[in-house]
């Protein structure tokens, strides 16, 4: 029987920003659900530079969600990476979700 480490980095699926003023529009999330210093090691692997970190997640394209993913990144839906991701933001969705329980 395998066992498989709970997996501490998470992406949403890709959603269009087309009002972003970035280079690209359709990209997801990369969040923790650990520490930021694990993020950042996850981003340092994908080859992000640290100065995209926003505060509490790293925005990616098609391409480097893909490879996220090949690394072990979890695909989970957006309401449940904001419920376990690092940070305030998290911690805020978590008390929304106990509040309609």
């Amino acid at each position: 029987m395998r066992h498989h480490a709970r997996v501490a980095v998470l992406v949403d699926p890709l959603r269009d920003y087309p009002d972003a003023g970035l280079p690209w529009t359709h990209w997801c999330h990369m969040v923790s659900d650990g520490s930021y210093d694990e993020l950042h090691a996850f981003a340092q692997r994908l080859g992000i530079p640290r100065r995209r970190f926003q505060g509490d997640h790293y925005d990616l394209h098609p391409l480097l969600r893909a490879r996220a993913i090949e690394l072990g990144a979890e695909e989970v839906g957006t309401g449940e990476l904001l419920s376990r991701m690092t940070g305030p933001r998290g911690d805020r969705a978590r008390a929304r979700r106990t509040r309609r329980a």
